[in-house]
């Protein structure tokens, strides 16, 4: 598979032609101008993403990626890895918060085995794409081969051309994650290490230290891991490539792509960095609790609709969010005009 397969062309979604008669029928709703606040701007970016001044929101998929991760025996989480695979069962089980609210929100909730340190039996709802039984140890060598990642990467497409609608919500699973997250936000971002390193699941003063001087080895012995695809084999995770590429698909498809938190963040960060206009694509659900996640934000240039001091991951954040964005479509659709209502406009 040549880079061109693996990495498609995502042109701007720039229309400036739809953009104003968006504008136009947002703004001769029965209201004063913008008084529905950042609820128009999430009109106007759902109209923009499907291409119509009608958007309508169909078949919304949760997809939660999970995986392993060498480096958590490094102590770099307040939690044995054998959580990822016993959280996956949860999860089919249907007893996780993420569970929970993609039943409330009828959302279609997937979870997929992208390198899971575990063997599942097969069962409705669970996609098994493992690629290997987790990540390597990033202290002693690249996290992945290249030829890995690649594999990953293109899993995730595959995985997505095959799910029905035009709404991805993404999820994660992985002990261990939000080290890869951090390492990703660093290196792509530029930033100190110390400023991208948070508490994750909930380490303590002792314990963070720690994580940070693992995590600082990690990075000083992946000097030449710049480049996106580079950087992602060597600091990141299964979960994290196979969610750069179903991001890729979504974004080719035009689909409305629900970000989570920190560490779907860093998938979507990597995609950004190979392919600006993902971003145009893109509704960030919430602001984490996780220190990062800030800053994550900040070079994604996001603006999440919640901010709950959520640290929970999942897709937790983006099924909370689900209901603004239903919401969007139908004043979008429903709301009466000053024209059709025959409400006097102001002087």
């Amino acid at each position: 598979m040549t880079t061109q397969d693996l990495i498609p062309e995502i042109p701007s979604l720039l229309d400036t032609r739809l953009e104003a008669a968006l504008r136009h029928r947002i703004d001769r709703k029965t209201k004063p101008l913008g008084a529905l606040g950042r609820l128009e701007t999430l009109m106007l970016r759902l109209g923009l993403i499907l291409g119509t001044e009608t958007p309508t929101l169909e078949d919304p998929q949760l997809m939660v990626f999970a995986a392993d991760h060498g480096l958590a025996a490094h102590g770099v989480s307040a939690y044995p890895s054998d959580v990822t695979w016993q959280m996956v069962e949860n999860f089919l089980a249907g007893g996780a918060a993420v569970s929970v609210l993609a039943r409330q929100h009828g959302l279609t909730l997937s979870v997929v085995d992208a390198g899971v340190r575990h063997t599942f039996q097969p069962r409705p709802g669970l996609l098994i794409a493992k690629i290997a039984m987790g990540s390597a140890d990033m202290l002693a060598g690249p996290a992945m081969s290249t030829e890995e990642c690649a594999t990953a990467v293109a899993a995730g497409k595959t995985l997505l051309q095959k799910r029905p609608g035009n709404v991805l919500l993404l999820g994660e699973m992985g002990i261990g994650n939000t080290s890869a997250a951090s390492l990703l936000l660093a290196r792509l971002g530029g930033y100190p290490l110390t400023d991208c390193v948070g508490r994750g699941t909930g380490l303590d003063d002792t314990q963070l230290r720690h994580k940070l001087d693992v995590l600082t080895r990690a990075m000083q012995r992946h000097p030449r891991a710049n480049e996106p695809l580079a950087a992602l084999a060597a600091l990141g995770g299964l979960e994290i490539a196979m969610m750069v590429g179903a991001v890729l698909q979504a974004a080719v498809e035009r689909r409305v792509i629900v970000v989570d938190g920190f560490i779907t963040g860093a998938a979507v960060l990597v995609a950004a960095k190979l392919r600006p206009a993902v971003l145009e694509r893109c509704v960030f659900a919430h602001r984490s609790h996780e220190s990062g996640h800030r800053l994550m934000l900040e070079t994604l240039r996001a603006d999440p609709l919640l901010d709950l001091g959520l640290r929970l991951g999942e897709g937790s954040g983006a099924a909370l969010a689900w209901p603004l964005l239903a919401s969007a479509c139908k004043v979008l659709a429903e709301m009466a005009s000053f024209d059709t209502a025959g409400v006097s406009d102001k002087h």
